[in-house]
């Protein structure tokens, strides 16, 4: 059975956070502007294509940012102006489209298979892309093609505020003039690896028997040279902000201990945002459940900035339960949930104003993943029994 063709389109917001922060101070045009942690060693979040051209490019260093172009201007950003665009950006793509996958912030695929049938696919891409820029403000680039590999590079090359389609059976040639760390899962050591190989180019992959690459790169190889060869079967995934992650715990016995609530809250919260960050999500909404002894349950839940950070969820947690444990009797069960789910770990703790902090989750982090995601926690957690984080949810 033939294959549909499939027309997927993959839109990118330009240089997000400088594009929101010029949006609302028109006297940061054209400047180059840094985002991130204000002090010295604080990180680089986002920079604007001026700021690029000295060499600045995201997670470096403030100080060598700065060393690079003293003349920068220098903001701590504002993540909760960032997510409201975002969202507001995720309501006009919903509206337009039958289906769209967000993979992160600022990021969309959609799948318009079968629309040129009634409209003409690229041209309701590019009437989308016109309708973001009118509504939001926000300038916004996409790439069309047959998959999202290559959608996804076409964007890039179409950057700054552009757009670029790559015709059906034109998409190994498109790919091979590009240098390979072009290529989408060719990270900067798999990018090393390969330079130090010889391979420069798309059609050096192209050109490399495919067990040459699977035996240097193992897994990823197979997928690495799939891609260079300009072919990707998966599909755009469709967009739900009731896609999940939680945790519950029910007492053995019914309490009114506060200590015990406060530290099984945190526990939990803990073990959750250590559980987006391994998946590489950030949640956008928080959600805090109670059961009392009668089996009255409520819920209350709270918008957020996007972020996967364990302090700031944790006292969003603490502030949601007090909000709503207000009957101060025995309770049976308490639950956390983080919904809104987009990809974006990345970015956690980029708007820090020290790498220390950065630093720090980093190291947590990795000593979870070696001994498990119990062996370090905070002290008011200690002691808290121990449960299963359930799988991500849709």
């Amino acid at each position: 059975m033939r294959e549909v063709d499939r027309n997927i389109v993959h839109l990118d917001l330009d240089s997000f956070f400088v594009s929101v922060e010029v949006l609302q101070n028109s006297e940061l045009k054209d400047k180059p502007l840094l985002i991130g942690g204000s002090g010295n060693r604080g990180v680089v979040s986002s920079c604007s294509y001026e700021a690029r051209k000295y060499g600045i490019h995201s997670a470096m260093p403030m100080k060598m940012a700065k060393r690079l172009c003293p003349h920068a201007i220098v903001l701590g950003g504002d993540f909760e102006r960032y997510s409201y665009y975002s969202k507001m950006v995720t309501e006009v793509v919903a509206e337009s489209v039958p289906m769209y996958e967000k993979s992160s912030i600022d990021e969309f695929y959609v799948d318009l298979t079968g629309m040129d049938r009634f409209f003409g696919a690229y041209q309701l891409a590019t009437e989308l892309r016109q309708r973001i820029i009118r509504e939001t403000g926000l300038p916004i680039s996409f790439g069309f093609s047959s998959n999202k590999t290559v959608s996804k590079v076409a964007t890039n090359e179409s950057k700054p505020n552009g757009q670029l389609q790559v015709l059906r059976g034109m998409e190994k040639g498109f790919l091979s003039p590009l240098t390979v760390n072009k290529i989408p899962q060719v990270g900067a050591k798999t990018y090393h690896l390969l330079r130090n190989m010889g391979v420069e180019r798309v059609l050096t992959l192209q050109q490399m028997p495919v067990e040459l690459l699977e035996n240097v790169l193992g897994k990823s190889g197979h997928s690495i040279w799939m891609k260079a060869q300009g072919i990707d079967h998966s599909p755009v995934i469709p967009y739900s902000e009731k896609k999940s992650i939680s945790a519950e715990r029910t007492f053995t016995t019914d309490t009114t201990d506060m200590a015990l609530l406060n530290s099984t809250l945190i526990a939990m919260t803990e073990k959750l945002a250590y559980k987006l960050r391994t998946k590489e999500k950030l949640t956008a909404c928080v959600t805090v459940k109670v059961r009392y002894s009668d089996f009255d349950t409520q819920t209350t839940q709270k918008s957020i900035p996007y972020t996967a950070n364990d302090d700031e969820l944790i006292a969003i947690v603490k502030e949601l339960f007090l909000k709503l444990y207000q009957r101060r009797v025995l309770l049976r069960l308490v639950g956390v949930r983080f919904s809104h789910l987009v990809n974006g770990g990345y970015q956690i703790n980029l708007f820090s104003d020290t790498s220390e902090q950065i630093n720090l989750y980093q190291a947590i982090d990795r000593m979870k993943k070696r001994f498990g995601d119990s062996s370090l926690t905070r002290a008011i957690a200690l002691g808290v029994k121990q449960y299963d984080v359930p799988s991500f949810k849709g």
